[in-house]
């Protein structure tokens, strides 16, 4: 990791962070210094993009702003023409091309968010959640000086994707999407089952991790919270009923920040 240099871009996306993804904002608190040069920006760059398609009712203008992403990510890409901007500079200092390659992936994922057609199959919802929470992660670990095994970055995808999906269906129904393939109570209790598996056998590998990744996983505690919930009452899914109490995400985030994520 470069040598910590905070500024007011840093400072920029730590507020967004802090206003938009608050669980995001704990995780990252906690985790080293020189990682928040990295996760600060990255979290604020996901803000930003996920907002995109529901600030405006117009898809073509929902479109303007997603296409600017991507090329911001291009310019990152190509390491030339960088535009300046409060997060799109930060990030741009510590994401990889591959990484650029990747969030690119993510906002292309991000414009079915525009429109209002349901998930095509199982396999295109499984697709989104790998491409708007595994890509996150995996461009994530080339900031932090590292990459994810193939596997690993799959399974914590899918676990923290879900846990964060499942949390956002409420509004999402609100705002006429049809957001799981299939919504009945026994899907939804099964796809926390297979999650929870899959968070299970991250965990047994978390050892062979690199060090310097670990604050990538920090969220897993209470991601692992919300699937359980689901779980054993998948009525809490629809019903907005998956919050954690807050003695329990800090005891959560403690052990996580200990290495027992």
């Amino acid at each position: 990791m470069p040598e910590i240099q905070w500024n007011d871009d840093l400072t920029a996306c730590a507020e967004l962070v802090e206003r938009g993804d608050p669980a995001r904002f704990r995780t990252t608190m906690a985790a080293p210094p020189a990682a928040r040069l990295a996760l600060f920006p990255l979290w604020a760059f996901n803000i930003e993009v996920s907002r995109a398609p529901w600030v405006t009712q117009e898809p073509m203008i929902a479109e303007m702003r997603l296409q600017w992403w991507r090329d911001a990510l291009e310019e990152i890409r190509k390491g030339q023409g960088i535009r300046r901007h409060e997060v799109v500079t930060p990030l741009s200092e510590r994401l990889t091309p591959g990484g650029a390659a990747l969030l690119d992936a993510l906002v292309e994922a991000r414009r079915w968010d525009i429109w209002k057609e349901p998930f095509e199959d199982e396999a295109h919802f499984r697709s989104y959640l790998d491409a708007t929470s595994g890509h996150l992660l995996r461009a994530g670990a080339g900031m932090l000086g590292g990459a994810l095994p193939a596997e690993l970055a799959a399974d914590a995808g899918f676990v923290l994707g879900l846990a964060g999906w499942f949390r956002a269906i409420p509004a999402l129904e609100a705002a006429g999407r049809m957001p799981l393939p299939d919504g009945r109570e026994t899907a939804v209790a099964a796809l926390a089952a297979e999650a929870l598996s899959r968070a299970s056998a991250l965990r047994a590998r978390r050892k062979a991790l690199p060090s310097q990744l670990a604050p990538l996983f920090y969220g897993l505690p209470e991601a692992v919270a919300v699937l359980k919930l689901a779980r054993k009452t998948p009525a809490r899914v629809q019903a907005g009923a998956l919050e954690i109490a807050p003695l329990a995400q800090r005891l959560g985030l403690l052990k996580a920040s200990l290495g027992r994520w």
